[in-house]
């Protein structure tokens, strides 16, 4: 149960998403588990990871050619002598003899006094011969042990989230298993007599469950797995059922619908009397959000429609969900306007807006749509939220605005 108090004083958007962050902070601190390193991917790693191994292990061949001594290649074209193949895989122990080559593949060991690589297409062969037609130097296409890392230096460090490139490492250097946290269990549920799952038809007044999908659809793309998505009737008693489970499997919980001033708010009716606040924040859309605690679990209710859902997360959730999954930064920058603005004042409004590119690059932003909440086939046109400050009531085209990545 939550001491918060049910007030309905107007919050800011930074005064609430302060308040989301402080109840979400401790979920930093979640178990952490050894999975093997094919099976860690998305996952955050609890520990730096260091190198088993030099890298490369031995010294090998950068290129399909002939190893031979930079000496003897000094003045060329040069005939010399072919004394084998070493295909990658081999151990290529027999050393070179002065004034011969040895034809290698790329990754092939270098036999011990080759100090350099001819690759194929600078030379011919002649019989048991290579002709050597462009002189090489000392190290050219080796391949040294340890230049790419050391055992024991530093591989990936703590609080990454683990991308190809991270895997790539970890199984080059031979790592079976790495130690990374669980990551965050979220639950949803959404409200409304009027919500039907997709596959049935719809009869007068329905309309599809496009929240519990779309919710999870942005947790599981911002590091959270989620545990269930479930739906209540416009009833407190199953209402709190499904809140009761929800709270059993997950270390979060979303809510749709149910929060504003209506006849049916079952949410809030479910969830003040246990300390949630409920009220409006100044924002557009999504005004009216709740808070609470269950059981010990973090509650985040928003209002019903789609746009404000999906806004609501955008704004109030998605920050900082992504610093505890150690993914990067919402990014968030300035471009202008290609048409004049209006919103109302008071009330900080996120408009959906689509980027317009130069030279690949943003040049300027164009609204999407109209305000509505109920807008969301829209927003699937969009790929910024365009943020206007709650003190602005109109921007001129040109004018500068501040874009949220979606």
């Amino acid at each position: 149960m939550s001491s918060r108090p049910a007030t309905a004083s107007v919050r800011s958007v930074d005064e609430y998403r302060d308040s989301i962050e402080q109840l979400l902070r401790p979920l930093a601190a979640r178990p952490v588990e050894s999975v093997p390193v094919p099976a860690a991917l998305g996952r955050q790693t609890a520990d730096d990871v260091a190198a088993l191994i030099d890298l490369p292990v031995f010294r090998n061949s950068a290129m399909d050619g002939y190893a031979v001594r930079a000496e003897d290649v000094a003045d060329t074209p040069v005939t010399l002598p072919l004394s084998g193949t070493i295909a990658a895989g081999d151990p290529g122990r027999e050393p070179l003899a002065p004034g011969t080559a040895r034809k290698v593949m790329t990754g092939a060991p270098l036999p011990e006094g080759a100090d350099c690589v001819v690759p194929v297409e600078d030379t011919r062969t002649e019989g048991g011969a290579v002709v050597i037609e462009q002189s090489r130097h000392r190290g050219d296409f080796v391949r040294e042990p340890g230049t790419d890392v050391r055992a024991g230096a530093p591989l990936v460090p703590a609080g990454i989230t683990l991308a190809p490139r991270h895997i790539a490492a970890l199984a080059a250097v031979g790592l079976p298993t790495v130690r990374v946290f669980q990551p965050i269990q979220a639950a949803i549920i959404t409200t409304g007599d009027e919500l039907v799952s997709a596959g049935n038809a719809l009869r007068p007044g329905q309309i599809y469950d496009s929240n519990g999908i779309a919710l999870a659809a942005a947790l599981i793309a911002n590091g959270v797995e989620v545990t269930g998505v479930e739906h209540s009737a416009d009833d407190p008693v199953v209402f709190r059922r499904l809140l009761t489970a929800a709270t059993e499997s997950a270390d979060l919980v979303f809510t749709s619908g149910g929060v504003s001033k209506g006849d049916f708010e079952v949410v809030k009716e479910a969830l003040a009397p246990l300390g949630g606040w409920f009220g409006p924040v100044a924002v557009q859309p999504g005004g009216p959000q709740g808070l609470t605690v269950v059981n010990g679990v973090p509650v985040l209710s928003f209002p019903g429609n789609p746009v404000s859902t999906m806004v609501s997360f955008e704004v109030f959730a998605r920050p900082i969900l992504r610093r505890l999954s150690g993914l990067p930064a919402v990014a968030v920058f300035e471009v202008p306007l290609r048409e004049t603005v209006r919103s109302p004042g008071g009330r900080r409004q996120f408009l959906r807006g689509r980027l317009v590119h130069a030279a690949g690059l943003p040049e300027s932003v164009e609204v999407v749509a109209g305000p509505g909440s109920h807008l969301i086939a829209s927003m699937a046109a969009a790929d910024v939220l365009i943020d206007i400050p709650a003190e602005v009531t109109e921007l001129a085209e040109g004018a500068t605005v501040r874009v949220w990545s979606l």
